[in-house]
């Protein structure tokens, strides 16, 4: 018979034997507290990577147009481009990546990932949080009884040190006609959400006025204040707060803490950087937010989310190129797409390697899914979930490799299919955290955070 279960206000699966056990422990000291550190640590490993730098690649990429170009096969599937060796033998990339080519030593590439979900809300949900949707539909809506993303799971089970936001993500809620699921807490509660910055780290006055106290306000003042809602609080059992009001109150204190964490702001200063490191990253909002994470890394943030774009496509959006409203896809990917790739990419994981913060940082590039392989009839690559890459580097993986193959169109796995669920169980597993913890969803049922497998082969 399953021992009944039960879940502490955090969403820690609790057995009836565990509750039992408490009684015995108090007598050596350990108690409740201690019982729910002992088995929160027995879910933790041995972590190979500190911090991960989601490069979250809206709309889509092409894989036949980056990381792997089918030159054999006839003009409509293997397009304009042409490949290029890198450093590393077996690995071209396209011949508008010339700096990428010097890097692939660094790398792991993925060629053979696969879904089902060929709507961009749906799949940017799955890619986000490493769990299906309930369907694919382009009209999945946000909701918090739906799984949460990666950084608020890792806030939940292995945050930074006080004073360091856990989870940040920037600059912008990513959305296609509605807000795309998976991008904060759900469930977990809003304490697990990201700090999200709205702002563009590009702009001449990007600054956090969040974290800057007012004038007449002084941190002593505010620390009184905090006190006064601390004794509100404790006289006021008999109510029963709702999940919104202790999210605020959760956002308080975490607001409190960076406001006395000066390294917190420092990481946020752009203006700092010398300025030929910035140039070298690319004045460009995506640029300057590879370079923020960098930064964020080294002052202690555990997972940060880089959006490329707001929108799935367009001129100067995102990888959704699909050739619509007279947008053919090679000017744009030749003009927008795959210079800045090529500029702000490589220079990151030189820039991670040569401050010794590539071992333990995971650099994540990834879309939700990839592009067909027959290019259209208006000139663009349509949606593929079918098969598409992803591209990992640090952290605990090797380095110049490549895993799985697609076909000779690139249109199936040939070989080693992976799904999202098997790269984010190897995501924590990176992290030091086991993929079958459990944590308690919407409904208070046990729910693994990862239902996939580790991608061994990947592993160093």
């Amino acid at each position: 018979m399953e021992p009944r279960v039960a879940f502490t206000d955090n969403g820690m699966r609790l057995s009836r034997r565990s509750l039992l056990q408490v009684g015995g422990l108090g007598f050596l000291g350990l108690g409740l507290p201690g019982l729910l550190r002992a088995m929160e640590s027995s879910g933790k490993r041995k972590a190979r990577a500190h911090a991960v730098i989601f490069l979250h690649q809206w709309g889509g990429p092409s894989h036949h147009d980056t990381f792997d170009m089918k030159p054999n096969a006839v003009a409509e599937i293997r397009g304009e481009f042409k490949p290029i060796a890198s450093n590393v033998s077996g690995m071209p990339v396209c011949e508008r990546l010339p700096r990428m080519a010097g890097v692939m030593d660094k790398v792991t590439i993925i060629k053979s990932l696969r879904h089902e979900m060929k709507n961009h809300n749906s799949a940017g949900y799955y890619s986000l949080t490493g769990y299906a949707p309930p369907t694919d539909d382009q009209r999945l809506r946000d909701s918090r009884d739906l799984c949460p993303a990666y950084g608020s799971v890792v806030d939940r089970l292995a945050p930074s040190r006080a004073g360091v936001p856990t989870f940040v993500a920037y600059p912008y809620v990513i959305s296609d006609g509605s807000i795309t699921p998976g991008q904060h807490a759900s469930f977990l509660g809003k304490a697990h959400d990201p700090l999200l910055i709205r702002l563009d780290p590009n702009a001449p006055d990007f600054r956090l006025p969040e974290l800057s106290l007012p004038e007449n306000l002084s941190l002593q003042r505010l620390e009184n204040r905090r006190a006064v809602l601390k004794l509100i609080d404790e006289q006021a059992d008999l109510l029963e707060y709702s999940a919104k009001a202790r999210g605020i109150d959760a956002h308080y204190e975490r607001a409190m803490t960076m406001l006395s964490a000066p390294g917190v702001k420092q990481a946020f200063d752009l203006s700092s950087e010398p300025v030929a490191v910035r140039e070298k990253y690319g004045r460009t909002t995506y640029g300057q937010g590879c370079l923020l994470a960098r930064r964020l890394v080294e002052a202690g943030a555990r997972f940060i989310n880089v959006y490329f774009s707001q929108s799935i496509g367009g001129c100067e959006g995102g990888w959704d190129t699909h050739g619509f409203n007279d947008k053919p896809m090679y000017p744009i990917l030749k003009n927008h797409l795959l210079p800045i790739t090529d500029q702000t990419l490589p220079t990151l994981l030189e820039d991670l390697d040569d401050r010794g913060l590539l071992d333990t940082t995971l650099v994540v590039w990834v879309g939700e899914f990839g592009r067909s392989p027959k290019i259209n009839n208006i000139a663009g690559r349509d949606h593929w979930p079918q098969c598409y890459p992803a591209l990992l580097a640090g952290g605990g993986v090797k380095r110049g490799h490549v895993f799985g193959a697609s076909d000779k169109t690139g249109a199936l796995p040939a070989s080693e299919p992976l799904r999202p669920e098997d790269l984010s169980a190897t995501i924590y597993h990176l992290l030091g955290i086991d993929p079958n913890t459990e944590v308690a969803d919407a409904l208070n049922r046990p729910l693994p955070i990862s239902p996939g497998k580790i991608i061994e082969d990947v592993v160093a």
